[in-house]
């Protein structure tokens, strides 16, 4: 497991807090928010909760990324843009293929696997263990501006001069050979 920080390089922001119902900080996921090519997985995106978002919040933007991905450029689960100010939660499985859980106006762009949805946890079997960035970014914008089938990569360029905060939850993974 790397020891960088993917956020490290951006410009500081405010922390306020983001809590989940089915993952701990520092912990392994569970089986539910593991890939469902990997046995017991099932994709599910997880639950969140999020307060203390600096004052003049006008939207939040979640994305879930694995700098651990032996890809040279890591890899994003997840990423949902648009949230307006006024939701603080997201229930389990908001990230399926529909985004029934999302509330409206918000949108998922196509993760790296190019579906538009949450793609669960997957590292490499021997691999070692991999940390996975949850984060709520709070913006100063109602909408970000990205088109539906952006990248999170970009998404996180457009974001880049409108983060006011982040609340981030890590949460780890290792699939032994």
């Amino acid at each position: 497991m790397s020891g960088n920080d993917p956020f490290a390089r951006l410009p500081e922001a405010a922390s306020f807090t983001v809590t989940s119902t089915t993952v701990a900080g520092k912990a392994p996921l569970p089986p539910e928010h593991m890939s469902a090519y990997v046995p017991g997985g099932m994709d599910i995106s997880p639950q969140l909760s999020w307060s203390g978002a600096p004052q003049g919040t006008k939207s939040y933007a979640v994305t879930v990324y694995d700098p651990d991905a032996p890809t040279g450029s890591g890899f994003w689960h997840w990423a949902v843009a648009d949230i307006p100010a006024t939701v603080t939660d997201l229930p389990a499985g908001a990230g399926n293929d529909t985004g029934s859980g999302l509330p409206e106006g918000a949108f998922q762009l196509p993760n790296d696997a190019r579906a538009a949805r949450f793609l669960g946890a997957a590292p490499p079997a021997g691999h070692g263990p991999h940390r996975y960035f949850i984060v709520v970014h709070a913006l100063d914008v109602e909408h970000i501006g990205v088109p539906a089938e952006s990248t999170p990569a970009y998404l996180g360029f457009a974001m880049s001069g409108h983060v006011l905060g982040r609340a981030v939850l890590i949460a780890t993974a290792e699939i032994s050979n």
